[in-house]
C-alpha cells in the first residue's frame, strides 16, 4: 500500500457525497457490518498513510545539537502539503470496499466472504 497511495487516489473525490446505501450492503447485508469493514480498513490506511509521511520526512531531517532549533526545508513542507491534500482514509476506504478491492471473513463463523 505504501507504495502506492499517490496511484490509488488519483482521481478521487476527496470531498464527502451520498451513497448507495442498498449496493454496499449487498455482500454482507448488514450496514452495520458493511460499516466496520470499511472502518477497519480506514484505520489501516491511516497507520499506512501516517507511517508513509514520517519516512519521507526523514529523509529530509536536519539534524541539529539544539533542541529548541527546528528547521523546515521546502521538500518537507511540499511533502506534508502534498499528504494534507489527500482524500480521507474513510473515503478511500469507502471506494475500495464499492471497487471490490476488500476482502474479509468472519472469525466466528465458517464463512468466508470474498467479493
Amino acid at each position: 500500500m505504501a507504495g502506492d497511495i499517490k496511484n490509488k487516489v488519483q482521481g478521487l473525490d476527496p470531498n464527502v457525497r451520498a451513497r448507495d446505501v442498498k449496493g454496499m450492503v449487498e455482500h454482507t447485508k448488514s450496514i452495520y457490518e458493511t460499516l466496520n469493514i470499511i472502518t477497519k480498513r480506514a484505520k489501516q490506511l491511516q497507520v499506512d498513510i501516517k507511517h508513509e509521511l514520517h519516512n519521507k520526512l526523514e529523509e529530509f531531517a536536519v539534524s541539529t545539537d539544539a533542541i529548541e532549533e527546528i528547521t523546515e526545508n521546502k521538500e518537507q513542507i511540499e511533502i506534508s502539503k502534498f499528504y494534507e491534500r489527500l482524500p480521507n482514509p474513510v473515503i478511500i476506504a469507502t471506494e475500495e470496499y464499492n471497487a471490490g478491492e476488500l476482502h474479509f471473513s468472519y472469525r466466528d463463523k465458517k464463512k468466508d466472504d470474498r467479493f
